[in-house]
């Protein structure tokens, strides 16, 4: 396993919106927040993920679908690189879209942990948006729209995926809505779970068990939206920022743990940086 191996930033700035909003511009804003030098890590690779096309596709209900399928095929070849040398990927987005192409990049049966503060359980037809975003857990698992990456059936199986940290049904008639999409043999944890059983508590049961391969995702938008506004889909009930550590870290420091991907930082709504330092020391915390 690559547990004391060094880390390698890769900097995927993907914006499923094709709009070019902030999170097309947060790999720059955290590696100029000194991200790389407080993770400790050797290298930095940029990928080019950049969509600069914002028309849903009637077929897939994808937004840039082609351009989606491309920026996921180069990260994944950046994550697949990064393994093969023995060095541990740090993939910093851009938009939850990004795991796809972590999971191009990295051999099947991995297991999924899954930190988010949406289910990301919608699919082409149900999605408000069509942004690949909404959909990725769906897509990864083999449930949502086949046509962004041209492959039949799953990269990841659902009872290999723990999900951690969206909202409760009651939140929202939206929210209650994915939810009831996720697929049955996902575990799941809300984030009204996790504080009342203790974030804590529940990063010990995750662990718990046989080591094996495992890719760690970390949406920020888990965090309150009090906690960490700067975010495009920020939403109230989240965790703490204590919260948030107590739950990551003990996933950052699991045997198995090949990488973790972390997304959705908008540095627009970030004009003094102080969100971006906040990130930034919560990382450091997590991987020092």
């Amino acid at each position: 396993m690559l547990g004391t191996s060094p880390w390698t930033v890769i900097e995927a700035p993907l914006d499923s919106s094709g709009t070019s909003r902030g999170e097309e511009r947060a790999p720059a804003a955290l590696r100029h927040a000194g991200l790389i030098e407080r993770v400790g890590a050797v290298a930095r690779i940029e990928v080019d993920a950049r969509i600069g096309n914002s028309t849903r596709d009637r077929r897939s209900g994808v937004i840039a679908v082609n351009e989606i399928r491309r920026a996921s095929v180069a990260i994944g070849a950046a994550v697949r690189d990064v393994l093969a040398e023995g060095r541990r990927p740090l993939v910093v987005g851009g938009d939850c879209t990004l795991l796809l192409g972590v999971f191009l990049g990295v051999s099947r049966g991995m297991r999924l942990w899954f930190v988010d503060g949406h289910a990301d359980f919608f699919n082409g037809q149900t999605s408000p948006t069509g942004e690949a975003a909404d959909m990725g857990l769906a897509i990864l698992t083999g449930q949502g729209p086949q046509d962004v990456l041209g492959l039949a059936g799953p990269l990841v199986d659902p009872s290999s995926v723990v999900l951690m940290g969206h909202r409760p049904d009651h939140i929202a008639p939206d929210v209650a809505s994915e939810n009831a999409r996720i697929d049955p043999d996902v575990h799941a944890f809300t984030s009204a779970d996790i504080r009342e059983r203790g974030a804590a508590v529940v990063a010990r049961q995750v662990v718990l068990g046989p080591a094996r391969p495992t890719w760690l995702h970390v949406d920020l938008d888990v965090l309150d939206e009090q906690a960490l506004p700067a975010v495009t889909y920020a939403q109230p009930l989240g965790l703490n920022w204590d919260e948030f550590v107590e739950l990551v870290r003990p996933l950052v420091w699991a045997e198995g743990l090949l990488g973790i991907s972390v997304a959705d930082f908008n540095p627009d709504l970030d004009p003094g940086g102080k969100h971006a330092r906040r990130v930034i020391n919560a990382l450091a915390t997590l991987m020092a």
